[in-house]
């Protein structure tokens, strides 16, 4: 009779529906600077900016947590944008020249932003006022008339068609053919070239039946869109770029590829003029690039201001990114980092005031968002609220702290407030200030790391949808670098020109590779942390609240022990300062501890209760006492060179036999040799069978029928793929991959103490056991006594696969908390009594194993059941949106395929896998980073982190709404696109999700408890993720029993 050994139990519906009120996949909201932007508008009414980018997204900007996303059906160039002042619609122009109309349309008092309308401008034979060819019909400009009911669309041919803004469809009859215009120049001027491109269409503020009209060869027309006329004909002959039009309407200002500009009046006869009023280079008198865009805002106080992007020298600055603003006598060439887009003034305009009164001037870059209050005496930078650059310095790691305390928070802001140079003044007067952000303030502060290149980390306020940066930390000058951060735009003299002013802070060039950022730890309980960098460099910091002036103590711990025959042929260590240095408040180094030989820094933990951190390299891992200044221990891996220092084992898969270190006194010899003979013989048999074909043949029949038996409440374990063994002499198993710090037991089951534990790239686990002398209560000095270490368990993995990860579990299968979280009652205490047990996670599976024994107790097999292989690993806890006081903690791990597996601990039981990540996103699936509450962070470009959701409880989203003044149009609603999936992803790839997009499945504690007045639509129980221009093309993965008909219905 054949046994089903392999047979387990069907799915149990309780848990079942217990996984549903715990899990729930979201891509929630992208924190950081939108990647590749191509297009900027800003509405005065409302008090929001939109950003177009390359990929086709839309995002939309108010006050801090006002957000607003949108994704064009097609993968084009936003080119163009213009708000419908007050209305909250936006008119995009993609360079496929497709018109798109978007409405931020409101949902039970919710907000989302969806595509209304779509409009091509035919494209055939003779339609633009030519018989060429069909591009002639290519959009160049788009310009809102009068109550933006009505648009007119510049042309590459040189026609201007007009369009019903509504209903965006084109009005018969009123187009600007350039033959037409022709007709009111003088025969000279009408004679040679042709007119070229529409290049600029501007409305005048209070007589919306005039446009002023550029083309590129240089004419400038104002034309009666009421008489169908000309009202006054500029011909100029330098091939324009700009045109802004004064308030009043009696001044122009041109701006040509030349680098000079042009001063029209407009009170002239309708004879035609010939010359400008003024005309001016401002940087010549050599050869200068293009003025690609130019204002002109007037003020009460007298003068006016000019600001214009480009004209600069060709050969000595034509490589510059340059905004020049000019008032009166005073000139500042504003120098920054990255390509110019587009900028605009925040300034009045309503029709019946007089003078513009520029209040900030916003520059949108290729790499940050930059703006200046134009009425604070020297014009200095505004703090932004969001939108800060990532990747000001290329991000190199990233941590998440939760929870962290109230008077730490303030302490790190008040640090950083002491490190903006802007005044006070100032830092209220973020223009940007539409909407309202319905969310509810935050009841925990999440804190956001970041290491940088340039030896820098940064501290960002994660709390909520707008990422805020908090503070700075620079570690570059405690070292002698080759380039002491000197900048000779900063130095340059008074009497220099032009005089350049550098703005922004996106920088990517480090001054010294050594310095970047290769780990970071913070302790939110005692404020200390730990910078790790690429040159073996450990730095041990203390937050301090006043600066101070001090010397750094500075250690060696040599791992490899000056053994002889290794020789290092990487860079070279970082020289520190030696004399006292002056640190402002903030974090302030107290121990730098190098590594030798200097390689990069591949893990590192910190204990402050015990004052120990641990290191790892590519050559071994160390443990340094950093209030003794003391290095503790540091052992070598290198397999070349160096021998294991204790006998090591290799724990098989059916073997429940784990080699114990020295601390063991007992060892079964006959046990070892009972197993080794069992191996011998199975072989044997497995032998002969393979041998035999009638046999094999047998076994598959028996196979079949066993599974036609089998009840259809049972399922079957899937096939396991089979595992091939890695190299022991690969050239990078003695990278040492995690460390790890326990209170445990190792030495016997009834005494436990500190242990450290470290894995590596070939499956090695080392734990020691540390004698770590306690402080005389009521004593502030340390016992004489040092730490020592001594090697208790060696563990070696089958397959040699590399340790991702390692925690210890209490005898409740709770993990350990943190250090100082028991001891000041901020956790609950862990389960000393019962028998603890170790997690090692690897990049093929996890196992759980008994302590002190080190004895396999479960394990799961990811890569023979997936195929696939663990790239990041976290404890997290899930607690239940059904039940407050239920929550589990489970294993979240994301694999090199962009999944995302949830597992029980520690029973290692699969919960539930999302797909995440696209797998060809490498570098975002090594970027990614877990919360302790079921939350991630992963890079979607350089310069943006998509932040998701595993928990179906503690979810963080834009919820926010606008006030708009347009009446809803029902007739309008009914034109809308009937779809309910919508694509509506913000960096590009599409990606499926349910309108509207704030509401959530079940009430979310961060943004609805206590919220009586938001009742969250029943259509809308499961939204799909917002996906990304690097992330997969998300399966839509319906949890609740929502159809398509049914959101249709929904969305009427």
């Amino acid at each position: 009779m054949m046994k089903f050994r392999f047979r387990r139990q069907g799915a149990d519906p309780q848990r079942e529906k217990l996984k549903q009120e715990l899990f729930a996949f979201n891509k929630t909201v992208e924190h950081g600077f939108p990647n590749q932007p191509s297009a900027l508008a800003f509405d005065p009414e409302l008090r929001i900016m939109a950003i177009g980018t390359r990929s086709g997204a839309v995002k939309i900007y108010g006050a801090p947590g006002v957000e607003f996303t949108g994704l064009h059906r097609d993968t084009a160039t936003v080119t163009q944008m213009q708000f419908l002042p007050g209305q909250g619609r936006l008119l995009t122009l993609l360079d496929d020249s497709s018109l798109h109309l978007w409405e931020v349309v409101h949902h039970n008092g919710c907000a989302h932003l969806e595509e209304a309308l779509s409009f091509q401008l035919p494209s055939r034979p003779g339609f633009d006022g030519a018989s060429g060819p069909p591009g002639l019909a290519r959009i160049t400009v788009v310009l809102l008339l009068g109550a933006s009911d009505m648009a007119a669309l510049g042309t590459e041919g040189g026609s201007v068609f007009f369009l019903d803004v509504p209903n965006l469809t084109l009005l018969e009859g009123q187009t600007l053919s350039p033959d037409e215009v022709l007709r009111s120049v003088p025969d000279d001027y009408r004679c040679g070239k042709a007119l070229g491109p529409v290049e600029s269409l501007q409305g005048h503020l209070r007589d919306p039946t005039k446009i002023l009209i550029g083309y590129s060869r240089g004419l400038l027309v104002i034309w009666n869109q009421a008489a169908q006329c000309a009202d006054r004909i500029f011909l100029g002959n330098q091939q324009l770029e700009s045109l802004c039009w004064e308030r009043s309407g009696s001044t122009l200002v041109s701006s040509h590829s030349d680098g000079s500009y042009a001063i029209w009046s407009a009170d002239a006869s309708r004879c035609p003029v010939t010359q400008p009023t003024a005309a001016t280079m401002p940087y010549g008198p050599f050869p200068c690039k293009a003025i690609n865009k130019i204002l002109w805002r007037n003020c009460e106080s007298g003068g006016h201001f000019i600001i214009f992007s480009g004209g600069m020298p060709r050969a000595s600055y034509g490589d510059r990114h340059c905004v020049s603003v000019l008032r009166a006598e005073t000139l500042v060439t504003l120098d920054f980092t990255s390509r110019i887009i587009d900028f605009f003034t925040v300034h009045s305009m309503r029709p019946e005031d007089e003078f513009d009164e520029p209040q900030a001037l916003a520059v949108l870059l290729e790499e940050e968002l930059v703006v200046l209050d134009l009425q604070t005496p020297g014009w200095p930078t505004v703090p932004a609220p969001y939108l800060a650059p990532l990747h000001s310095s290329a991000i190199t790691c990233s941590a998440h702290v939760a929870n962290v305390p109230a008077k730490l928070w303030s302490r790190i802001v008040s640090a950083g407030e002491q490190q903006s140079p802007t005044p006070t003044s100032s830092a209220s007067s973020w223009p940007i200030t539409g909407g309202r952000n319905l969310a509810q303030e935050p009841t925990q502060r999440g804190l956001l790391l970041t290491g940088h290149e340039d030896g820098t980390v940064r501290f960002w306020d994660a709390s909520g949808v707008a990422l805020q940066p908090l503070y700075k930390l620079s570690t570059a000058g405690l070292f002698q670098t080759d380039c002491e951060h000197t900048d000779s735009l900063t130095q340059a003299a008074e009497d220099d020109w032009p005089p350049f002013r550098k703005v922004g802070c996106f920088d990517p060039y480090s001054d010294d590779p050594r310095l970047g950022v290769q780990k970071v730890v913070l302790c939110k309980y005692t404020a200390q942390m730990v910078v790790a960098g690429t040159a073996g460099q450990v730095l041990v910091l203390e937050l301090s609240d006043v600066p101070s002036e001090q010397a750094v103590s500075v250690a060696s711990v040599d791992l490899l022990q000056d053994r002889e025959g290794f020789t290092w042929k990487g860079h070279e260590r970082l020289s520190p300062h030696t004399e006292p240095l002056l640190w402002p408040a903030g974090f302030q180094p107290r121990v730098l501890v190098q590594c030798l030989p200097p390689a990069a820094i591949t893990a590192i933990t910190l204990h402050t209760e015990w004052s120990l951190v641990a290191f790892g390299t590519s050559h071994g891992f160390g443990l340094f006492d950093y209030q003794r200044k003391s290095p503790v221990l540091a052992r070598r891996l290198l397999h070349s060179i160096a021998a294991p220092l204790c006998p090591r084992c290799t724990l098989h898969p059916n073997d429940s036999l784990a080699m114990e270190g020295p601390l063991s006194r007992v060892k079964s010899l006959k046990k070892s040799l009972r197993q080794s003979f069992r191996r011998i013989r199975k072989s044997r048999v497995s032998g002969k069978k393979r041998a035999t074909n009638a046999t094999s043949k047998l076994q598959e029949a028996n196979a079949q029928l066993a599974e036609q038996a089998c009840p259809h409440d049972m399922e079957m374990t899937p096939v396991q793929r089979r595992i091939e063994p890695r190299s022991a002499d690969d050239s990078l198993s003695g990278v040492v991959r995690c460390l790890y710090f326990a209170d445990t037991f190792l030495r016997d089951a009834t005494h436990h103490g500190p242990t450290m534990w470290a894995g590596t790239n070939s499956g090695s686990v080392f734990a020691y056991a540390l004698e770590v002398p306690a402080a005389a209560a009521g004593s502030e000095k340390w016992p004489e006594r040092v730490v020592e270490a001594v090697l208790g368990k060696e563990v070696q993995l089958m397959h040699r696969a590399p340790v991702v990860a390692i925690a210890v579990l209490d005898g409740h299968g709770r993990p350990l908390p943190e250090p100082y979280e028991a001891s000041r009652d901020l956790a609950q205490a862990p389960d000393m009594q019962g028998g603890h047990a170790v997690l090692i996670a690897s990049e093929e599976q996890f196992k759980v194993f008994t302590l002190p024994k080190v004895s396999a107790k479960t394990k799961f097999k990811l890569t023979a059941h997936e195929g696939c292989r663990v790239r990041k690993v976290a404890l997290a806890t899930f607690a239940s949106v059904a039940c407050e006081d239920y929550a589990e903690t489970c294993l979240a791990c994301l694999t090199n395929l962009g999944d995302v597996h949830v597992f029980s601990v520690p029973g290692l039981r699969p919960q539930v896998h999302y797909s995440c990540i696209r797998k060809e996103d490498i570098s975002g699936i090594a970027s990614c980073v877990f919360t302790r509450h079921g939350q991630g962070f992963y890079l979607i470009s350089p310069s943006e982190f998509e932040r998701f959701s595993l928990s179906a409880r503690n979810i963080t989203e834009p919820l926010c709404s606008l006030d708009i003044y347009w009446p809803h149009d029902s007739a309008h609603a009914s034109r809308r696109p009937q779809e309910s999936l919508k694509l509506s992803q913000a960096n590009g790839t599409p990606g499926i999700v349910l309108a509207p997009r704030s509401h959530n499945r079940s009430p979310n504690p961060i943004h609805n408890k206590g919220t009586d007045t938001l009742e969250l639509p029943e259509a809308t129980l499961s939204p799909m993720s917002i996906d990304s221009a690097t992330s997969a093309d998300t399966t839509l993965d319906m949890t609740g029993d929502v159809t398509v008909e049914d959101v249709k219905d929904f969305l009427g």
